[in-house]
């Protein structure tokens, strides 16, 4: 959720230590902070708000200083404002944090018995205190982090700076992801590869339950008993270039625009196009054997789930529960033994979807994760690894991960299809062409931008918006709704089309807007009914459908929208592009912040 770095050098760091929260600011953006270490004292600095406040707070009151730490935030405990911005600190010490501490109010009521005054309403606070206590006692900062690590329950990632200390920084991760970097004479660390990627493509991924000491030279970790332990140091592959929105107008506006090339790169590792073949990574057990596909995401990866339920069991004949990985566990989900429990994140550090993937892991299913980002704590815990190759999307709402999840989860499903015996050749053969088709339908689909644009008005002023679909379209409609919401603060549903006369058309007036996802094909002729139901309660609609299908359905409605014909199988690649399109547009209409939106966080690590 919040981002942290921190930064050992033998030159200034406080301008370095804002570049890195600008590239981690999707993490968070309720308020911002840096403290450094300058002639003996901690310099702290923090703002309310956006890191734009900070910057400009920095210019009135730099921190000088050639180690530090910085923060940006989503609130958790305590309001958005400066007395509860990171870093927290104390007469000897400073502390940033990611993540939640379970315990916090007990701790607190210990320190308060013992006639501490704690400033903030913030859980991260006590650890400050409970490390400056030990400090005051004569502790060294190594002793001090292993006695209060095992007093913290939760999940953490924590930078810490000692007044005292002016060399070192200490760091800690348990349950949130936390990397070290290496540069000349210089070492970081940092919520993730791309935070640092203008400092050093050298990387260390701490593991649980790890913490490390840096200094200038290179860092030591221990692991969770405190012994020392080597981390494996990797080229990140982060790009700072990608952290740039370039000629668009938002990072949004960038991903949708993006799609194309980066589902087409992402197909290209799974299809062998000299045998118009699917292909997976190599892996050591036989998906013929699994009998039940377990799948478990949140928020948009849940939407891909759902679509790929339908793939699973419509090609490989394979039974499929799905589930939100914040409801997951608690339902004491039966696993039983030989399936496969299928992990959908764009982060690959989602707190529910990693506990999630654990619980699978400890009751003996096959693991398998499609994510973003390879070197992710999900990727690493993976028996089976399928990246997306979407790359570093920081546009909170998620566009062009979807596609690709899609894309990967086409690819898997015709897959295990084939070792099942339930795909021939030449249905293989087929499904690959149809996949192969997908970048440039998706640029068809973008060809309609402006004609979007043009009707977003019509939406804009609306106080809800409900959006429809049958089958694969259904996660679609529900997408749209989730999109609409993120970003332009209008409250939005999707249903199943066959469902809104079982209670939702009671919403039904001339004020609110339907959005029917109907692409010609099997299910146009039922999912054009259910419009109808709507029309004719007084429903404004907005058709999304092709050429054929707006001309069989498309008279007397609101608005139309139109998509390529394409293939059912990748309809819900190509009628993302719409839902997205309209959601950014209204965003824009309204003046909302679409790259940012209110309350929201891109990379969500705390449960």
């Amino acid at each position: 959720m919040c981002g942290i770095i921190g930064i050992v050098s033998g030159s200034p760091v406080a301008d370095r230590l804002v570049d890195g929260l600008r590239r981690m600011e999707y993490r968070g953006y309720d308020s911002a902070g840096v403290c450094t270490i300058h002639d003996g004292d901690l310099v702290r600095r923090r703002a309310e708000g956006k890191l734009a406040n900070l910057v400009e707070e920095l210019k009135h009151r730099p921190a000088p200083g050639e180690i530090g730490i910085a923060h940006t935030r989503w609130a958790t405990h305590g309001a958005p404002n400066e007395k509860n911005a990171h870093p927290h600190a104390t007469e000897h010490l400073a502390v940033v944090h990611n993540g939640i501490i379970e315990n916090y109010k007990e701790l607190r009521a210990e320190l308060r018995g013992e006639g501490r005054v704690l400033e903030s309403d913030t859980d991260t606070e006590v650890v400050a205190h409970l490390l400056s206590r030990e400090v005051e006692n004569g502790a060294n900062p190594q002793d001090a982090v292993q006695t209060v690590l095992p007093r913290l329950r939760g999940a953490f990632a924590l930078a810490i700076a000692f007044r005292a200390h002016p060399d070192i920084l200490i760091g800690a991760r348990l349950g949130s992801p936390l990397v070290v970097g290496y540069g000349e004479d210089e070492t970081f660390l940092g919520s993730d590869a791309l935070a640092l990627a203008p400092l050093t493509q050298r990387i260390s991924y701490l593991e649980e339950g790890d913490w490390v000491e840096i200094r200038r030279e290179g860092a030591q970790v221990y692991d969770h008993e405190n012994n020392p332990a080597e981390r494996a140091i990797t080229t990140s592959g982060a790009s700072a270039a990608a952290t740039e929105k370039g000629n668009y107008r938002h990072f949004m506006q960038k991903e949708i625009f993006e799609q194309p090339t980066v589902v087409a790169q992402t197909l290209s590792s799974y299809i062998h196009r000299a045998d118009n073949s699917v292909a997976l990574p190599q892996f050591d057990f036989d998906l013929s054997s699994i009998r039940r596909v377990t799948i478990v995401a949140c928020g948009t990866s849940f939407y891909a789930g759902l679509v790929a339920k339908y793939w699973f069991e419509h090609f490989a004949r394979v039974p499929v529960d799905i589930d939100v990985a914040s409801e997951f566990r608690y339902r004491e989900p039966v696993l039983e033994e030989g399936g496969l429990a299928l992990f959908i994140s764009q982060s690959g550090e989602t707190a529910d979807t990693l506990a999630a993937l654990r619980h699978c892991k400890a009751n003996g299913q096959t693991i398998a994760v499609v994510v973003n980002v390879p070197t992710s704590s999900m990727a690493r815990e993976a028996d089976l690894l399928l990246p997306t190759h979407a790359g570093p999307e920081i546009g909170v709402a998620s566009t062009k991960a979807f596609t690709c999840q899609l894309a990967v989860l086409a690819a898997l499903a015709a897959h295990m299809a084939v070792k099942k015996g339930r795909m021939n050749r030449a249905e293989e053969e087929e499904v690959v062409a149809h996949l192969l088709e997908a970048p440039a339908c998706l640029n068809a689909a973008l060809d309609h931008d402006e004609d979007i644009a043009a009707m977003a008005h019509l939406i804009a002023p609306a106080r809800d918006v409900l959006y429809l679909g049958r089958g694969p379209d259904y996660p679609l409609a529900l997408e749209g709704a989730l999109k609409l919401k993120e970003i332009s603060y209008i409250h939005a549903e999707g249903y199943a089309a066959g469902e809104m006369k079982h209670g939702p058309i009671a919403l039904i007036d001339e004020k609110v807007p339907v959005i029917v996802i109907a692409p010609s094909g099997p299910l146009f002729e039922k999912t054009i009914s259910n419009m109808e139901e709507v029309r004719a309660r007084g429903g404004q609609v907005v058709l999304i459908s092709d050429a054929q299908g707006l001309e069989d359905a498309g008279e007397g409605c609101l608005a139309t929208i139109e998509m390529p014909r394409v293939h059912p199988l990748i309809a819900p690649l190509v009628y993302a592009v719409p839902v997205q399109l309209l959601a950014y547009h209204v965003a824009c209409v309204k003046g909302t912040d679409v790259d940012q939106p209110r309350n929201l966080a891109k990379s969500v690590t705390v449960e």
